[in-house]
């Protein structure tokens, strides 16, 4: 049986479209100075905060809101979702 991916695997998956190689830096540095924990071992319960301190750093770096919004929602439907989420794999939107 085919093990299904960690809730992390899943944020990185998300981030990676919007993101890209700087991903996995990104999302630990935001875990552990905000959540003050390893990535690996964030909850559900975890990603209610992630959300709000990744849209901070993400407006910074764009001024695109809609990106910042799209991104911010793919990652709330993580929240009691045990699938991966359908949009992951998604493309962005030209900027």
């Amino acid at each position: 049986m085919e093990e299904q991916p960690s809730l992390y695997d899943k944020v990185i998956r998300i981030t990676n479209v919007y993101l890209g190689p700087s991903t996995e830096r990104f999302i630990g540095r935001q875990v552990r100075n905000h959540l003050h924990k390893e990535p690996e071992e964030i909850s559900e319960k975890d990603l209610y905060g992630l959300i709000d301190w990744i849209k901070v750093a993400v407006s910074l770096l764009t001024e695109d809101s809609e990106i910042v919004e799209e991104y911010t929602e793919q990652l709330s439907l993580l929240v009691g979702n045990s699938k991966p989420n359908k949009m992951t794999h998604k493309k962005p939107r030209p900027r």
